[in-house]
């Protein structure tokens, strides 16, 4: 049976696309499924942020085939593991918990690389193109982490 994962942003077209993209290129697909979503609508069936896209290339990671999704409550039934991006995100995931089951599939993807210290991905929209390679390296380190803990 395969772990299946799910990234979580705002948007769903900077952080938890690259999230997902540096997982799957990372992990073994026989034993993983990644995926990445939402919490709000805004972006529904569009691509990543071409930003988000040209820094996941410069690493060698296609992320064009992904489309833009809304975290939906029945994702807690789909999922092993939910990793959020910061708490508004946290926060609002939780908020469609049916169960303590839920919220403990539920953290921080930061927490990974830095367990218990409840850091927070930044919202790369406004931060130019530094801001989204940061971005790459801080979820890369997770993934690090996440393959040391799990696979």
């Amino acid at each position: 049976m395969k772990t299946k994962i799910l990234m979580v942003c705002l948007g769903n077209i900077c952080r938890s696309p690259l999230a997902e993209g540096i997982f799957k290129d990372r992990l073994d697909p026989e034993k993983f499924i990644v995926d990445s979503a939402g919490t709000g609508g805004y972006h529904i069936g569009e691509l990543p942020d071409r930003r988000s896209i040209d820094i996941a290339k410069q690493f060698n990671i296609d992320i064009t085939d992904q489309r833009c999704r809304q975290f939906k409550k029945s994702d807690f039934a789909a999922f092993d593991h939910i990793f959020v991006m910061d708490q508004s995100n946290y926060n609002n995931v939780i908020a469609l918990a049916s169960n303590e089951k839920d919220i403990k599939k539920v953290q921080l993807i930061l927490n990974l690389s830095f367990p218990k210290e409840n850091l927070e991905v930044p919202d790369p929209y406004y931060g130019g193109k530094d801001g989204f390679l940061n971005v790459y390296k801080m979820l890369d380190t997770a993934c690090d982490a996440f393959i040391k803990k799990y696979a």
